[in-house]
């Protein structure tokens, strides 16, 4: 059976201290008892001693949710742990998380302490939490630029006091994972000394951007908790990421070779209610709850996954609450194109589908990332035209405010092109003119609608026409970034149907 590993959450304590960030007590009991769902082992609910706000939300998340043990930070002055043990009272299990600074530059520019002054603050420290609860966890901090041997020195004192929990934290990112495995190894060999009572933990902030990888890596050198908050917040560049941790862990547990007791499936929800009441967006690639972590583009991978999805997934989007997407951009491919088709139930004959496919590549050229109403809008006017119709091979308005504009417009039929210019009075009447001598049909517009398919200064447009030819009227549709083209695109749909309706034809 493999090692068990604890997942410590700091989500509440370490990750509201990004700028910026200021949760209220609702807050911070909504997002515990999510953490709750997650099985997170221990929830560090605050740091009761900074804030009232702060002691009554540690206060709350003890009374009120189940499950997980419940940590409050502290330094190792009195008045600290004593409010950190009132703050808990309520706990069913309850943690204080005492910490002290051990680097040169802290313990000189900071704490104007000398290393004997914090050794006995630290030894004073633990024997109090001791007397309030069984579970005490001390972190030197900045441990990764201290002496080696004094980190030793000082976790040797603290378990003598009775800590349980002895974590190293890298606090300002400074950390190498070579070098942080090495401290971590020395700290499981002379620190735990085979006492199995005692856990070693890391805590890793991502400074240079290593903090999951320092955090797994510890994991070969004994560490057996590892502290993380939920998308990675924190101060500074942020926090082990625990959602990270948790799917490195389980999809890669043949590496590791411990077992979590998380409820991977409760991540994505977690993830979008920490980014909810923080304000903190998600980046769109972050790995395992990022809008891209599960999505395809690219036409060959696109075509893999939809053979088979661990193809190009080495996780099953739905089991952290995610799902897997094929976006519609430039680079997709026919499969892409064709199963966006199936999923809308759409059926297009091969010339039909070639149409459509030919126009959607035009337009995921100019926009990127195509809707689904935006591939239907496509579908639509592309299937919306009779067989062997014109169609709008260029176009090209010229002319402004000082001029009448002019339209040129360049159609072709099996491939022989026909060419018209015209002026109009504005740039969709100039290219409506032209196309009207290109078809050699005279008509009016009795209808003309634009539906913006999506926003921003890039949205695509589907323009309805409705044109009158004599007696008759023929709709045609157009989809374009470019409201004018998608307007001549609807004309030369709807001039289409007017030219193989010979009737109309005779009418006009």
């Amino acid at each position: 059976m493999n090692d068990k590993l604890i997942i410590l959450d700091t989500t509440l304590r370490d990750g509201e201290q990004a700028p910026g960030i200021a949760l209220t007590p609702d807050d911070k009991v909504a997002i515990a008892t999510q953490l709750a769902k997650l099985k997170v082992d221990i929830i560090e609910a605050g740091f009761a001693a900074s804030s009232p706000g702060d002691f009554k939300s540690v206060a709350r998340i003890a009374a009120e949710v189940k499950g997980p043990v419940i940590a409050s930070l502290a330094r190792t002055h009195p008045d600290d742990i004593d409010q950190a043990a009132d703050a808990l009272k309520a706990a069913e299990s309850k943690r204080i998380h005492l910490f002290m600074s051990t680097s040169k530059i802290h313990m000189e520019q900071m704490l104007r302490m000398t290393p004997s002054d914090v050794l006995r603050s630290v030894v004073e420290g633990v024997t109090r939490a001791k007397r309030y609860v069984d579970d005490v966890e001390f972190s030197p901090q900045d441990a990764t630029r201290s002496d080696p041997d004094f980190i030793v020195e000082v976790c040797r004192a603290a378990v003598a006091a009775g800590a349980t929990t002895i974590n190293i934290p890298d606090t300002v990112g400074f950390a190498m994972p070579e070098d942080f495995v090495e401290l971590l190894t020395r700290v499981y060999q002379d620190v735990r000394q085979g006492n199995e009572e005692i856990i070693i933990s890391t805590h890793c902030h991502n400074d240079l951007g290593l903090a999951v990888a320092n955090s797994l890596s510890a994991i070969h050198a004994g560490a057996r908790q590892i502290e993380g908050a939920i998308n990675g917040i924190g101060e500074r560049a942020g926090n082990t990421s625990t959602e990270e941790i948790i799917m490195a862990l389980t999809t890669r547990a043949d590496h590791f070779g411990v077992e979590i007791g998380a409820d991977t499936t409760e991540i994505f929800e977690t993830s979008r209610l920490v980014s909810s009441l923080t304000g903190y967006p998600v980046q769109y690639n972050k790995a395992v709850v990022g809008r891209n972590a599960f999505a395809h583009e690219s036409g060959i991978h696109q075509h893999g996954v939809l053979r088979n999805r661990e193809t190009y997934e080495i996780m099953d989007p739905e089991s952290v609450g995610q799902h897997s997407t094929l976006v519609l951009g430039k680079h997709s491919g026919r499969a892409a194109f064709a199963d966006a088709l199936v999923k809308l139930g759409i059926k297009l004959e091969d010339e039909d589908f070639q149409r459509s496919f030919s126009r959607f590549k035009e337009l995921a050229d100019r926009k990127g990332e195509i809707s689904e109403e935006g591939l239907r809008a496509i579908v639509a006017s592309e299937t919306d035209t009779p067989t062997a119709a014109m169609t709008l091979v260029s176009f090209e308005v010229v002319g402004g405010s000082t001029r009448p504009p002019v339209a040129t417009v360049v159609l072709d039929r099996d491939g022989t092109e026909t060419t018209a210019s015209a002026e109009g009075d504005g740039m969709i009447n100039a290219a409506f003119v032209a196309l009207q001598d290109a078809f050699g049909i005279v008509g009016s517009l009795a209808d003309y609608r634009v539906e913006p398919l999506n926003s921003g200064a890039d949205a695509m447009a589907k323009v309805n026409v409705i044109l009158q030819v004599g007696s008759s009227t023929y709709s045609g549709q157009g989809v374009s970034t470019d409201v004018v083209e998608g307007s001549a695109r609807a004309i030369v749909s709807a001039l289409n149907k007017a030219t193989f309706d010979r009737g109309a034809i005779d009418g006009a």
